[in-house]
């Protein structure tokens, strides 16, 4: 089977390593804040936990980094399916079904119980929503534009999206207001969003921001196209894709000194950063996984990355914590207590990956 119709590890190991991170998996980390007496852990921790507003953090780039990578599986899911002679319609369509059963099961996911008799209390903007819509448009950039005309569409949302944050008045604001209470998409959340939104005034997963966010998946296939690229060796790959990192990076940090990288907001700088980390993170693990075949450390992550829907509602609708502290807790009650939440978090990550190495052996896939 040729690299271009089969899975690359690559890919699958670095969507484990990130699914895992999203679904909770890091939480230990996070806990090990001001306990060891080692600043690098504090620091480690510090990185997984978002800024209020303005600024940056690791954690900050692991949804970015999973939509980046649902656009590079995208080609190869759509080549797959126009090599069987299926119509660009067609595959279309099957994208947009897989939107509506994300959207579904994004409702879902933030509302249980879900309150169907009263609407404005569901909460309508997610997680999973924002990977089927953002999904969506990347299939329907690659099957109809071409790379010239896909790269002008993310270049024009992310320019009229600035225009509009800085250029469009907010009532009681005026225009160009970026704080929490005073910007554009809030205003036009509070306006336009139904439902529940996350922080009350604001959800910064609801509507104008959808238009950034998408830009990620869009990108994604131009990385895409170049790993399913037959005639490029896999050095020149990695060398495009490290120099589309770097650039994108450059073009943040010069964008940030006028429009703030916010994950909140999805602001321009954001999308640039969190691309080029993207290409970039892509780069290595292709070069060490695809290249120098350094391959026995992926085992772990691969499990992972082939049930990720799966794990990220599992994590959200099985206590494996509280699991954990039922059948792990006799092995650390003898320590000291501020280290049982420590614990009581690892052992809920082995028991995740427990369940995930079963429905592997049982080539138990959950697609949508």
């Amino acid at each position: 089977m040729s690299q271009n119709s089969q899975r690359l590890l690559s890919v699958d190991t670095l969507r484990g390593f990130d699914m895992l991170l999203i679904a909770g998996g890091g939480t230990f980390i996070v806990r090990l804040k001001d306990k060891t007496g080692l600043s690098w852990v504090d620091t480690i921790a510090d990185q997984l936990t978002h800024p209020a507003w303005h600024g940056f953090t690791f954690y900050d780039f692991i949804f970015p980094l999973f939509l980046f990578i649902a656009g590079v599986s995208v080609v190869f899911s759509l080549e797959s399916g126009l090599a069987k002679g299926i119509s660009r319609g067609t595959l279309l369509k099957k994208v947009f079904r897989r939107m509506i059963i994300l959207f579904l099961l994004g409702v879902l996911d933030k509302n249980i119980p879900v309150d169907v008799f009263h609407p404005s209390n569901i909460r309508f903007g997610t997680v999973l929503s924002r990977i089927g819509i953002a999904t969506f448009f990347a299939a329907l950039f690659y099957l109809y534009l071409t790379p010239r005309q896909r790269f002008l569409g993310v270049v024009s949302i992310l320019l009229l999206y600035y225009a509009a944050i800085f250029l469009i008045p907010v009532p009681g604001y005026g225009a160009g207001d970026i704080s929490f209470e005073g910007n554009l998409v809030g205003w036009f959340d509070r306006t336009f969003m139904p439902g529940r939104l996350l922080q009350g005034t604001y959800d910064e997963n609801a509507l104008l921001t959808q238009f950034p966010a998408m830009c990620l998946s869009i990108l994604g296939t131009f990385a895409g196209m170049k790993l399913r690229d037959s005639e490029a060796s896999e050095n020149s790959k990695v060398l495009w894709m490290l120099g589309c990192g770097a650039v994108a990076i450059v073009i943040a940090l010069i964008w940030n000194l006028h429009f703030p990288i916010n994950k909140h907001l999805w602001s321009s700088s954001f999308i640039c950063l969190t691309a080029g980390m993207a290409f970039i993170f892509l780069a290595v693990f292709y070069y060490v996984i695809e290249v120098l075949r350094w391959r026995k450390w992926t085992f772990f992550f691969e499990v992972i990355g082939l049930n990720s829907i799966a794990i990220y509602l599992l994590y959200r609708f099985i206590d494996f914590e509280k699991t954990a502290k039922m059948l792990f807790g006799g092995l650390y009650s003898f320590t000291n207590e501020k280290w049982h939440n420590v614990f009581s978090a690892i052992g809920a990550l082995i028991l995740i990956w427990w369940l995930m190495y079963f429905l592997y052996k049982k080539k138990i896939f959950f697609k949508v």
